[in-house]
């Protein structure tokens, strides 16, 4: 990639720069600067450095033309940035010895920065890997999303139960970012479509402002820096004086209403048709701003439309901005005259998709009265593009299908590339979502498993292990995560596993500290740490894990003086405010944990822990603690995962069934070195089609009999028999994903989870097998195969 030449940064220049901020940015003297004044100092300082390259690699790519990729995400979720920013400017340690100097902790300044509340799990994780990699590699792109004002929600427990809270990320400055008030976009809604002179004339009923933020985004040793653009919405008439003068004073702030309305929070709760409007409504405001952007990017650089896909590649992640495509296409019909075939053709040739799941009602749809509504001029198109495909492919797959605008087809069907993000994801979709599609349009669904960035979790969020694997094989690793094989001459090497399980054994003592802190729970270090971690979901089944964990304090309280290893269960995750079941689930987690964690014959063995409120920066601690990794979806149901490989190359091994990139793991860290369990998935679907399959496997399994029982005596719940009826129900008579007949296998092979780790040699060889099989997923590999498979772009050099 391209050097950029950076200026030298010791400890005395970083520090006065921070000093120079502090008085001339912050208004304080170091003598009354509170944690949060230092903190602002030292990100300002920081950004100052980001800025350069910055500049330099935009003025590089505007010079050679070169071809930008454009990624389109609902999700962001960057986590802390003065690390990040930190480590990929190579100057950590300075700035630790900078913050020293001048008499503050370098970890509790960066401990005050908030998590930007820009996504919920995976999908906005990925996103922020990726792009991480794309500055990593040098490939010109941007992120486009959303500035949420409170982002998902802050998650609290109540009683055992989830409640709901705004995050305010930005009550205090974000500092990172560059407001451009110059860079704002018309966003419009509703009203009708007519035709004058044979052209189509929208004519909307409502409209925001789309206005730019940008966010740098630095990549390793800070050669080069993409952006990160989000849109907030703003009205365009900031008040209506007239209606306040009137005495209408609602009225008078109805179009800054609107406007905050649609960028406040991440996915509203779309069970109401209120709810459902505003999803549109967002998704069409920021997919619509980065269009028009990336198009007035493209032709100020005196380009002719028809080579648009020369120089623009836009990925769509997930459905969420699947309206690109009739965007862009009524863009070059309306705005630049291109015939619909034309437009249609060119459109596709800048788009591709990321399926991101295999359920089908996970597959965005909307009301087509709803959405005729709120986007009639979209209607008009996509009926057309609807149109022009069943006629070239002589398809049955609709679009618009009994009364529903089905954004999956819509992005597939508009898109030249299709990816999936595991091996056996990619070859599901084929045969299930969008079997019939892949048959109208073969060779279009192509594989790019997903990867993380080493940068982030393990050199940043593990110094421990980072530091070992420095002093073993080098540092290459940090740019080629390949390189991690080499640790494979090592793992049978007694020093090395000696150091090995002391990075562990730290980083479960730093997880302790924090959560002694946090809330007031001790936690026995030398226990296993059995972590699992993600969106609370039916198929990702933390009620099998939960099950099993009392099944397994029955066993300790039945035979209370055998050779229990003892553990640690850890959970954390957010379930969806309308998701009934997933929030019941939780409830029972903790109540469970308030009932174990009580029982003097077994707490000494047994634990199980619910921190609330997951996020980045909570992932950053548990993750390098864990000891054992739970990927337990039901196989078949979980696209590829990113947690899982997380997990694996911070030395955790994994429990899993065969499902998304648990595959690939298993396969990269060997097969004795993954605790397989549970179905396949073709054995999970001959399963559903035996009537009453769930009932018979509990009757038939006394232990999870034993639970269920339990459960519905109100043993977990205060006597209250009726608590968790609906995952009772649940259970014993639909079980679509085949948590009882999975159960006993899945409680088996935690008994031999059990036996491995009491055996400290052998586990330490897995956990360190694990780290040294891992390089396949870096997303640097992932995006270097989107850019060669999809994108047509490449490394600036």
């Amino acid at each position: 990639m391209t050097a950029q030449t950076q200026p030298t940064v010791t400890v005395d220049s970083l520090q006065a720069e921070i000093t120079r901020h502090l008085k001339l940015s912050i208004g304080k003297d170091p003598s009354h600067a509170s944690v949060y004044d230092w903190r602002m100092s030292l990100s300002l300082a920081l950004r100052d450095l980001v800025v350069e390259p910055w500049f330099a690699s935009t003025r590089k790519t505007y010079e050679g033309q070169h071809k930008r990729v454009y990624y389109l995400s609902m999700e962001f979720l960057i986590g802390r940035l003065v690390e990040d920013v930190t480590i990929n400017l190579d100057v950590e340690q300075t700035a630790i010895d900078a913050m020293a100097a001048l008499g503050q902790d370098y970890k509790v300044v960066v401990a005050d920065e908030p998590d930007a509340a820009l996504g919920n799990g995976g999908l906005g994780r990925l996103a922020a890997c990726f792009m991480d990699s794309l500055a990593t590699l040098a490939i010109p792109a941007y992120g486009y999303g959303i500035r949420y004002e409170h982002g998902l929600f802050e998650q609290h427990f109540e009683n055992g139960q989830q409640t709901e809270s705004a995050e305010g990320w930005l009550a205090q400055r974000h500092v990172w970012e560059f407001e451009r008030p110059e860079v704002a976009y018309k966003i419009h809604f509703g009203g009708y479509v007519n035709e004058e002179d044979g052209k189509a004339n929208w004519h909307p009923a409502e409209t925001v402002l789309a206005s730019a933020y940008d966010t740098p985004v630095i990549g390793w040793k800070g050669q080069w820096a993409n952006t990160l653009r989000l849109w907030a919405a703003k009205p365009v008439k900031l008040f209506d004086l007239e209606s306040f003068n009137r005495g209408d004073y609602v009225g008078a702030n109805a179009p800054e209403r609107l406007a905050r309305t649609i960028s406040r929070v991440l996915y509203p709760d779309d069970t109401t048709q209120d709810g459902k409007e505003l999803r549109l409504k967002q998704e069409y405001f920021f997919t619509s701003a980065s269009i028009k952007d990336l198009l007035r990017r493209f032709l100020s650089e005196g380009h002719q439309i028809t080579d648009l896909a020369d120089h623009v590649a836009i990925q769509l992640n997930d459905t969420h901005p699947a309206i690109a495509g009739p965007e862009l296409v009524r863009l070059l019909i309306d705005k630049h005259a291109l015939p619909e075939k034309d437009a249609i053709e060119l459109a596709r040739k800048c788009l591709a998709y990321t399926n991101h799941t295999l359920l089908p009602e996970a597959l965005e749809s909307w009301p087509e009265d709803l959405f005729a509504r709120i986007l009639p001029r979209h209607h008009r198109i996509i009926q057309m593009i609807q149109h022009r495909h069943l006629e070239e492919t002589g398809s049955d797959v609709r679009i618009i299908d009994h009364g529903n605008v089905k954004m999956g087809e819509l992005a597939f069907v508009m898109a030249h590339k299709v990816n999936g993000v595991s091996a056996l994801h990619s070859e599901l979709v084929k045969e299930t979502v969008f079997a019939d599609l892949n048959t109208a349009y073969p060779n279009r669904i192509i594989n790019q498993t997903n990867g993380i960035t080493p940068r982030r979790w393990l050199y940043s969020c593990n110094p421990a292990l980072r530091g070992l694997i420095n002093d073993t094989i080098g540092t290459k690793w940090h740019t080629d995560l390949e390189q991690l094989q080499d640790l494979n001459a090592h793992i049978d090497d007694a020093g090395f596993q000696e150091a090995f399980r002391a990075a562990k054994s730290a980083n479960k003592n730093r997880m302790a500290a924090w959560l002694k802190d946090r809330n007031g729970v001790t936690l026995d270090t030398s226990a296993m740490f059995d972590i699992q971690i993600k969106r609370i979901h039916e198929y990702k089944r933390q009620h099998m894990n939960i099950l099993e964990t009392i099944a397994l304090w029955n066993e300790i309280r039945d035979n209370p003086t055998a050779d229990w290893t003892p553990r640690v269960k850890v959970f954390g995750g957010k379930a969806a405010p309308g998701y009934a079941l997933a929030k019941s689930i939780i409830h029972l987690i903790n109540d469970v944990a308030a009932t174990i964690n009580n029982d003097p014959v077994t707490r000494d063995k047994l634990q199980v822990v619910y921190p609330e409120n997951y996020n980045v920066s909570m992932a950053e601690i548990l993750i390098p603690a864990s000891d054992l990794s739970e990927q337990i979806s039901t196989a078949g149901k979980e696209a590829s995962g990113t947690g899982n490989m997380k997990l694996s190359l911070n030395g955790s091994p994994t429990i899993g069934t065969l499902d998304g990139a648990n595959v690939e793991i298993r396969d990269h860290v060997g097969h004795d070195n993954f605790f397989l369990f549970g179905l396949t998935a073709a054995e999970a679907d001959a399963q559903r089609a035996d009537h009453g399959y769930a009932r018979r496997a509990i009757e038939a399994s006394p232990r999870l009999s034993r639970v269920l029982g339990q459960i519905a005596a109100g043993v977990f719940s205060g006597g209250d028999r009726y608590r968790y009826s609906d995952i009772l129900h649940n259970l014993y008579e639909n079980d679509y994903f085949l948590v009882s007949c999975d159960f006993d296998n899945y409680f088996a092979k935690q008994r031999e989870v059990d036996a491995v780790y009491s055996d400290v040699t052998r586990w330490t060889r897995m956990a360190a097998a694990n780290t040294a099989g891992m390089g396949w997923f870096s997303s640097d590999r992932t995006i270097s195969g989107y850019a060669q498979d999809i994108w047509n772009a490449h490394s600036v050099t």
